[in-house]
């Protein structure tokens, strides 16, 4: 039976979950004014859970296969009726 891996977090997913646990940190700092060790570990815990939490709810893009399928099941359609257009002389009257 073939080993299920995990699917790899994409670019955008990295990217929104580290800019949220750097903004989300610094503003639960610079809010609560804590200097204790423990709050501040606290607050660097929550950056991360948040971090994380918006990390995982990034919508994924479609794969590759999926998209062609759907391109090719659109293209299978019935056909565009061809509408004639009017010749136009190029002169005016």
């Amino acid at each position: 039976m073939p080993r299920q891996t995990a699917p790899r977090p994409t670019v955008a997913q990295l990217t929104y979950g580290s800019c949220t646990v750097i903004l989300s940190t610094l503003a639960m700092l610079l809010l609560s004014q804590t200097d204790s060790g423990p709050g501040v570990a606290l607050i660097a815990l929550v950056g991360l859970v948040l971090g994380l939490l918006v990390a995982m709810t990034v919508p994924r893009s479609r794969p590759a296969r999926a998209t062609s399928q759907i391109v090719a099941s659109s293209a299978a359609q019935a056909p565009r009726e061809r509408v004639p257009v009017p010749a136009s002389s190029g002169q005016q009257d």
